[in-house]
């Protein structure tokens, strides 16, 4: 899946939020991130894994985190996603897949027979530096901050 390792520097990337503001890696040089790669806003396990990381927002905050999700999905979809689970937090509208593909998580995946591109549910934590500081494949999407904050 993922050709990036821990201690690569994290790919720079590009991409716009839910209100349409431009984000990028840069937008959080000197800060440690949680970015996480889901599926598709609404579903069970995306709006599981969203907020169970809403429920552990302060303390992200208090250890320092800034939290960032990327999706497919419009920036429409965001907002309405956003707004009906309260989540405080950005998400990067990847309708383009371009943030993905440079984290190596746009990938071939398959259900019921059928082979289809999307997302590999994926958490990068990205220290001040920009570098990977861990990479998390197998994400317990009702337990994810504990997952993070160990």
């Amino acid at each position: 899946m993922s050709t990036l390792i821990i201690g690569n520097p994290a790919p720079n990337f590009s991409g716009i939020n839910q209100n349409e503001t431009p984000v990028s890696l840069d937008s959080y040089k000197g800060k440690k991130l949680v970015l996480y790669f889901y599926p598709k806003d609404d579903t069970p396990g995306c709006t599981a894994e969203s907020c169970d990381l809403r429920d552990n927002y302060e303390r992200f905050l208090a250890a320092g985190y800034e939290v960032l999700g990327v999706s497919p999905d419009t920036h429409t979809k965001h907002q309405k996603f956003i707004a009906k689970y309260e989540l405080p937090f950005d998400l990067i509208a990847d309708t383009e897949h371009t943030v993905a593909e440079a984290y190596g998580v746009w990938v071939e995946k398959s259900m019921y027979g059928r082979k289809y591109m999307g997302i590999a549910r994926t958490t990068f934590i990205i220290n001040e530096a920009g570098i990977i500081e861990d990479i998390i494949e197998k994400v317990n999407t009702k337990a994810h901050s504990a997952q993070i904050l160990k």
